[in-house]
């Protein structure tokens, strides 16, 4: 029969595979993008408006994309602190002193006996989280992290992006999150499951 720390982890894959196909994707799908956005003089009131609406879609878009990385970063590290919860109670390990998403994931990668350096999974887990705390706090040690471990996640020569705050630019508010960013925290956090999953025909590779 299989242990209940075993199934937790089949579901923890499910559901993050459920709050993607239906939440996050068709949102993402749903949020119109413009491209390159228009600069310079306008000819016209309308094409004013045009290129000020457009200049809000894909903000919002990008305020749409980091706000679901803080909600997978969430749940992925409330499914961590679970199951590493199952093993302290089956009295499989001491996992007490792991607090906090990094000894969190660490710990639970050496139970589960995963190589997080394998395929950037340990860097993609760990951007995700650091994406989320800035997201979350914006200036500060986190946003200065993920510029030196992520700096391709800015681009200031980009013509498809305008922050619409006014002030001075501050770094937290032009990190740009992008799909293809979704899909690599999406499928580093239910590979992740994938791997530690133990019972027969675990989804080790998956597609999303």
């Amino acid at each position: 029969m299989n242990s209940h720390k075993d199934q937790l982890l089949r579901v923890f894959q499910a559901n993050l595979v459920r709050l993607y196909d239906r939440v996050i994707r068709p949102v993402m799908a749903s949020m119109p993008y413009h491209g390159d956005l228009g600069t310079g003089e306008a000819t016209c009131l309308d094409q004013c408006l045009d290129r000020a609406k457009a200049q809000v879609d894909n903000y919002t878009r990008n305020e749409a994309a980091k706000a679901f990385v803080l909600t997978l970063a969430g749940v992925f590290e409330r499914q961590l602190s679970i199951w590493a919860r199952s093993i302290q109670d089956a009295g499989l390990a001491d996992v007490t002193r792991l607090r906090g998403y990094e000894p969190l994931l660490g710990g639970c990668a050496k139970i589960a006996g995963i190589n997080l350096a394998c395929d950037g999974l340990g860097n993609d887990l760990t951007q995700m989280f650091v994406v989320a705390n800035v997201v979350r706090h914006g200036e500060g040690q986190s946003c200065d992290r993920l510029r030196a471990l992520a700096p391709q996640l800015w681009n200031d020569a980009s013509t498809d992006y305008c922050d619409l705050l006014p002030g001075t630019p501050v770094a937290s508010e032009r990190l740009r999150i992008r799909s293809r960013d979704l899909i690599r925290y999406i499928r580093a956090t239910t590979r992740f499951w994938g791997l530690a999953d133990p019972l027969p025909m675990a989804v080790t590779d998956p597609p999303c």
